[in-house]
């Protein structure tokens, strides 16, 4: 096992994918806290497309790593890390959304919310653009986001995979259990929604949707890796 003293945090920035997976099987739990930073923000955006609730979707992101760290020997490379973890905070995601309709009408559960809704989500940090620039910017992002949050849900996870995350066509395909030719149609009228309701703004807004960076990655991390330090001993 190699020690915390030799292996610093930016050692483990330089790591790829099975380098991270390998100390974290070696006890090195640090090496967990890159494998979060790298992935908070795609996990996030997945599993808000299923809860669309963001305080859960960060407790069920959490639950997710937690599980994905107990088994992370399972881990067989066969997908990306990435892809593995989305599956997993899917399941957890889905899970939750099984045991809540045990107690929560049915009705409640499948509510779409209105295309006009604005959902408040956190805005950017000061860049030292124009205001109003910067203000308009936010306001296009909040009716992208309300845009989809309206999208059925099979659609949103593509789009929020394809469009917002960047992900492949395959590894969407891999980390939804769909066929690729799904990914493609699902995409498509994903899109032919989002015109239909956002025409040309959509383009302007969409890479900061579902923000879940600075103060917000950082709680996460440090909530999990403070879980998993109260784990017994490897």
């Amino acid at each position: 096992m190699v020690s915390s003293a030799t292996t610093t945090a930016r050692d483990y920035a330089a790591m790829g994918d099975a380098q991270l997976v390998a100390c974290v099987r070696a006890g090195e739990r640090e090496a967990f806290r890159q494998i979060t930073q790298r992935c908070n923000q795609r996990l996030f955006r997945v599993v808000r497309g299923v809860i669309r609730d963001e305080a859960e979707a960060e407790d069920v992101v959490q639950e997710a790593y937690l599980h994905a760290y107990q088994k992370i020997g399972s881990f067989r490379g066969e997908a990306s890390l990435a892809t593995w973890l989305t599956r997993i905070a899917l399941n957890e995601a889905y899970g939750r959304l099984r045991r809540k309709r045990e107690t929560v009408e049915i009705e409640v559960m499948e509510t779409v919310m209105d295309a006009g809704k604005v959902v408040p989500f956190p805005g950017t940090e000061s860049t030292g653009e124009d205001p109003f620039r910067m203000a308009e910017t936010a306001q296009l992002r909040r009716w992208l986001e309300g845009a989809i949050d309206a999208l059925p849900e099979g659609f949103r996870l593509v789009y929020l995979l394809r469009d917002v995350e960047g992900c492949s066509v395959e590894e969407t395909a891999t980390a939804l259990e769909l066929r690729e030719e799904t990914v493609k149609t699902r995409l498509h009228r994903a899109r032919k929604q989002l015109r239909a309701v956002l025409e040309d703004k959509v383009s302007g807004a969409r890479g900061g949707v579902f923000e879940f960076m600075g103060a917000r990655c950082a709680r996460v991390t440090a909530a999990v890796m403070a879980r998993i330090e109260a784990m017994p001993g490897d």
